[in-house]
């Protein structure tokens, strides 16, 4: 698949500037990192999230573990993780588990961390486990301009 179709259109139609990096099949976020040779904290996690209001994607980066109850606290909601089924209805066009950072693309909010926004370079799934998008950091700062920045994760 390479690139989810969603997210691909999404991209282009916004004129936004990537690469693809190719890299064995991997199951997390901070394995993609390592086979593909970049750093993990430049790779952006998301974790689908939900609550009686609305769905919510928390990108942090690879190297972290998402603090629940501290996003929670900070936004006032009752945030859980979402089942796998519900995670893949959102994310139609992208392998169980491998969706990217980029809530926007399928009409999902975002909340980024701010440790993200300062990074040279980003990387996230492409929507399979063998590509990851790779962007300059001041275009996926540009993506995430409208985002909230919540420190809500902390390093593992």
């Amino acid at each position: 698949m390479a690139v989810a179709t969603t997210l691909e259109e999404y991209l282009e139609s916004h004129a936004i500037a990537y690469d693809v990096i190719e890299h064995p099949h991997t199951n997390s976020a901070m394995r993609a990192a390592e086979a593909a040779h970049v750093p993990g904290d430049q790779v952006a996690k998301p974790v689908l999230l939900g609550d009686e209001h609305s769905y919510l994607l928390a990108v942090i980066p690879a190297t972290h573990r998402l603090e629940l109850d501290r996003l929670n606290q900070m936004l006032a909601r009752s945030l859980e993780m979402l089942p796998e089924d519900e995670v893949e209805a959102t994310f139609s066009d992208c392998e169980c588990g491998a969706i990217p950072a980029i809530g926007e693309a399928y009409g999902v909010d975002v909340v980024v961390d701010p440790s993200l926004t300062h990074q040279e370079h980003v990387y996230f799934e492409s929507g399979d486990h063998e590509h990851l998008i790779h962007m300059r950091g001041e275009v996926f700062r540009g993506l995430m301009e409208h985002v909230p920045r919540v420190p809500v994760s902390h390093h593992l």
